[in-house]
């Protein structure tokens, strides 16, 4: 591993408080702002992904069991989700959007992306092929997996995002 240069550092704090600020204005954006952003990240993983038992959605949303249980719930009780048996073992359940879930991820995506194409038809040619580069690298970047390390509070190991 090498070491970062201060211009590597540098670029590393404006990134992060360029992306903060940019969530900040796409959650302004959201359609149902009574869902959490942790509900909505679990129910766009299971739009995208399909249905899947409570530890795998879990495991891929990076948080532990205990509170995707609390958000499958939640979830549940909004009539987002629903619960069937699990085809081959009668210990666990499977969960998938229902129809109502699939429509507030589209609702919420479109709201978000009204504004975000909005803002690019405003930019340059020349800028909005700096942005598909940059749009390729943070995803390359984003789906880089750390290993779990332990957690601070020392209750379970956070897992790497």
């Amino acid at each position: 591993m090498t070491t970062p240069t201060p211009y590597v550092r540098a670029l590393a704090g404006e990134l992060s408080l360029s992306a903060v600020r940019f969530a900040r204005r796409l959650r302004g954006r959201r359609a149902d702002p009574h869902i959490s952003l942790t509900q909505l990240s679990a129910l766009s993983t299971l739009v995208r992904d399909g249905a899947m038992t409570p530890g795998t959605l879990a495991s891929r949303e990076c948080v532990q069991p205990p509170s995707m249980t609390r958000v499958i719930a939640t979830l549940t009780d909004r009539k987002l989700v629903d619960r069937s048996p699990h085809p081959s073992d009668g210990r666990q359940i499977v969960i998938a959007a229902s129809r109502s879930g699939r429509a507030l991820i589209s609702d919420e995506a479109n709201a978000r992306e009204e504004w975000l194409t909005t803002q690019l038809a405003k930019l340059p040619a020349e800028k909005i092929a700096v942005l598909t580069q940059a749009v390729r690298i943070l995803s390359e970047i984003a789906a880089h997996r750390e290993p779990a390390t332990p957690s601070p509070t020392g209750r379970g190991v956070v897992a790497g995002e």
